[in-house]
């Protein structure tokens, strides 16, 4: 039975070899760094496999974390824009892949060492170096614009190499440092967000959450990334729903609606005579709101007040008649 099952195995791999159909993995490029859906030809990498995957600077090593799920294909027959593995890497690339992270923490080392003696007001983040060598990224947060043509020369002096210094903000820093949320999860920047998107202070008002800073903050000191999950959909409820403020008449009573509940799709409601009321979707749909026009017809009465009447020829023949 055994036999039978991995001649079958086999016959499926090299259908696939044929076919020629592309598998999905999570790999780290780093051991504190996120994970990377990326695909390849290969069916047969196993969690904790290094390999190389095709970067547009060179091959790059990397870590198989575990194998995604597959992933629709685009009309070129694969995932655009996800990085391909194309083999396993040699043991001479492992040793120089385990090699890296000690080089990395030497460079970073020796250019906050020069930042010091520079008086740079910088803070260093992070140092990647490239697998051929051919390059070494640090990553600094600033206040302002640094002026770091001292410090490039020194580095390139010293690694004798290319160097980038590359300025981020405060969400790309604890992107790349990590850590554990108020929710009790891994960050969502450091785990899987590919890009921040823009948060305000209205998404938390939105979903009636506290305004309290310390409960709608992030590590960054930033605003939730989480806000945007849910926005479109507590945006969406909400345009159906009666305007807090306006009045309804439900039956045959007015009430004012102080209060929406999105996620129950209910409004609380309140009117002097009968108090507070909770309506389901049902019963507010039901409901008819009342004095939408009173505004603009008193709108119009008060501008008619100030200006007075309007002076037809009548008027004038009178006004005339007065003036003589």
């Amino acid at each position: 039975m055994s036999t039978a099952k991995t001649e079958q195995e086999e016959q499926e791999k090299e259908q696939s070899a044929k076919n020629g159909s592309l598998f999905h993995y999570h790999i780290r490029y780093r051991k504190e760094g996120r994970e990377i859906t990326v695909q390849s030809r290969l069916d047969d990498l196993t969690p904790g496999t290094v390999v190389m995957v095709r970067t547009d600077h060179g091959p790059e090593p990397a870590v198989i974390v575990s194998k995604s799920p597959e992933l629709p294909l685009s009309r070129s027959g694969g995932q655009d824009g996800l990085p391909l593995v194309t083999r396993p890497a040699t043991r001479e690339e492992e040793e120089k892949y385990a090699r890296l992270p000690l080089l990395e923490q030497e460079a970073f080392a020796i250019c906050q060492e020069r930042i010091d003696y520079l008086r740079l007001p910088m803070n260093l983040v992070r140092v990647e170096r490239f697998f051929n060598g051919s390059k070494i990224i640090f990553y600094f947060t600033a206040e302002s614009r640094v002026d770091f043509r001292e410090l490039v020369k020194n580095l390139v002096q010293e690694f004798r190499t290319r160097v980038e210094m590359r300025q981020i903000g405060v969400r790309h820093e604890t992107q790349m440092t990590g850590g554990i949320g108020a929710c009790g999860r891994e960050l969502c920047c450091s785990s899987f967000l590919k890009k921040f998107d823009s948060v305000s202070i209205k998404m938390a008002k939105m979903q009636d959450l506290p305004l309290n800073p310390a409960k709608i903050s992030g590590v960054c000191n930033r605003l939730l990334c989480c806000l945007t999950y849910e926005h479109d959909v507590y945006q969406r409820i909400r345009a159906e729903m009666p305007r807090i403020g306006r009045q309804i008449r439900y039956q045959g009573q007015v009430y004012r609606v102080v209060r929406h509940l999105p996620l129950q799709e209910k409004i609380l409601v309140s009117s002097r005579e009968t108090g507070e009321l909770v309506l389901d979707r049902e019963e507010w749909q039901a409901a008819r709101v009342v004095g939408q026009g009173s505004g603009k017809q008193k709108g119009q009465e008060g501008r008619e007040k100030k200006s007075g009447p309007k002076k037809g020829p009548e008027n004038r023949n009178k006004a005339q008649d007065k003036q003589k």
